[in-house]
């Protein structure tokens, strides 16, 4: 059994204020199914990138073999290529029968390697992409996020895959994916790096009670603290008053007292000092026990949003509704039926380009938002309710740019709850001072739920709200959404959610 081991290791990016990692130790056996887990923008990907050999660092990453990164870059010509033409470009040595095998294993024909890349569903690239990966000269693989922007079916089909699999790292916020492909977690806290066995749920249910117990040290602590801080205060004033009694006293009210009592009264208050000085020390002790206990508890802030309230009970309403493009031979969907009345929270299902995203175009061009949909012929009724206000959440970041107070004036957002948001969503105060383009994805999409929770609104309408967002702020999410149950719509491929969140689901598939 080979080892990877990681010593001393500390990276930070030119120009950087902080170090991303400083004297990180461990190591990992090459034949774990590991997953790894942290917040967004605690350095996931730059730690593959590390292992990559893309960045200098200081310290030593010693392993036995070469690493392979998934996803491959596919390049703008490859894309008009056929799969089978290109493979070996991804992974030099991969045999086209190799990879059919490896399709085979995931529940797909090779029929998709003699298609235009481009033309394929984003499953079907996934399951290329990782065939490709696996059928290749071995190594350590590491998987950063395979199932984003994949459908359930897809998202099974990759997990059960993925379950048979060993010797890699699987970056994912999926609790479900990790759950079901990984034996062993690497963990990014807040402070410092941990390796366990187990799989997310035994890390999680773990640092839950590491958490709890912590929190109720830190209360023990912080009780001792006052105690002694109080008794060392009435010490320190016993003896001053008991000094300032050595010069000077009424001999008619202390007739007792003689020229000598000076000495005594001086060493009496010598020995209160004394008292004094050791509860001090046990304060710093206190406080130095004290000091690491909360360095990677997790408290998640309680977001909060602002949902109206409309008069009628009906928000949006389709009736035999159909959309075909005027180029295209059959209907992207057709005879669908659907009511989103107030307090429900409706997911959209069905597999990729059934027409969960034209639809919710659809409904925002109704209401007047958005560009709607150009050259496409709609038959039945879909409509929304009069004076509808909607907050949007798109799935695509790619095209924020600027700072966040540029974002706020564009989109007409509160600056103030807008940053106060990303702040509960962990964002850093030092993170508003860049560029949202140099965000990690999960940032990015971060900053999109954020501008949608700081707008007021009727009805909420999600497009994969979760891709890229890390475990600690779906959790935020879900207890949002629950507590204050506002109207929705959203797709969303994690199961685990949909289930906690749903109250109905609107299927677009047949």
């Amino acid at each position: 059994m080979a080892q990877i081991r990681v010593k001393d290791l500390t990276f930070c990016y030119d120009g950087g204020i902080d170090n991303i990692f400083e004297d990180v130790s461990f190591s990992i056996d090459t034949d774990w199914r590991l997953g790894f887990i942290g917040r967004n923008g605690k350095g996931k990907t730059t730690f593959l990138n590390l292992l990559l050999g893309k960045y200098r660092y200081q310290g030593t990453i010693d392993a036995p073999s070469g690493f392979r990164y998934f996803p491959y870059l596919v390049t703008e010509r490859q894309m008009g290529m056929e799969a089978w033409e290109f493979i070996d470009e991804l992974e030099e040595g991969c045999e086209l029968w190799q990879a059919a095998r490896e399709l085979a294993d995931l529940g797909e024909t090779d029929e998709i390697l003699y298609r235009p890349f481009g033309s394929l569903s984003p499953g079907e690239r996934t399951k290329i992409l990782l065939a490709v990966l696996f059928a290749g000269n071995g190594g350590f693989f590491l998987i950063d996020e395979p199932t984003s922007h994949l459908d359930l079916e897809a998202r099974e089909a990759v997990q059960t895959y993925l379950a048979s699999k060993k010797g890699f790292i699987l970056v994912s916020h999926d609790r479900e994916l990790l759950d079901a492909c990984t034996d062993h977690c690497l963990v990014l806290n807040r402070r410092t790096i941990e390796v366990m066995t187990g799989s997310f749920s035994v890390w999680w249910e773990n640092k839950t009670r590491k958490d709890q117990f912590a929190a109720s040290e830190n209360e023990k602590h912080l009780k001792e603290i006052r105690k002694l801080k109080e008794a060392s205060a009435r010490a320190a004033g016993w003896a001053d008053k008991n000094e300032r009694t050595k010069i000077g006293y009424d001999p008619i009210k202390e007739h007792d007292r003689g020229n000598g009592s000076r000495s005594y009264i001086g060493a009496k208050t010598k020995k209160m000092q004394s008292r004094v000085k050791q509860m001090e020390k046990r304060i710093g002790r206190e406080i130095r026990e004290k000091e690491g206990l909360l360095k990677d508890l997790e408290v998640p802030a309680d977001l909060k949003l602002t949902k109206l309230s409309h008069h009628k009970s009906v928000l949006v309403e389709a009736r035999d509704y159909s959309i075909r493009y005027r180029d295209a031979g059959r209907p992207v969907f057709e005879g669908l039926g659907f009511s989103i009345e107030k307090g429900d929270r409706a997911a959209l299902s069905g597999r990729n380009g059934c027409g969960k995203s034209t639809l919710i175009r659809a409904i925002l061009g109704k209401n007047g938002q958005g560009s709607g949909l150009l050259d496409v012929e709609e038959a039945g009724v879909c409509r929304t309710a009069a004076g509808l206000v909607i907050s949007y959440m798109g799935q695509e970041a790619s095209g924020l740019k600027g700072s966040v107070r540029d974002l706020c004036r564009e989109r007409g957002l509160d600056e103030s709850l807008f940053l106060a948001v990303l702040r509960q969503l962990d964002f850093e105060r030092t993170q508003f001072l860049k560029n949202i383009e140099d965000y990690s994805e999960g940032q990015k999409k971060k900053v999109l739920l954020a501008a949608s929770l700081a707008t007021p609104a009727h009805l909420y309408i999600w497009d994969e709200p979760l891709n890229y967002i890390d475990v600690f702020s779906r959790m935020q999410i879900e207890t949002l959404l629950l507590e204050y149950q506002p109207t929705m719509l959203f797709v969303e491929h994690d199961a685990g959610f949909c289930r906690r969140i749903a109250t109905k689901t609107i299927r677009l598939d047949g």
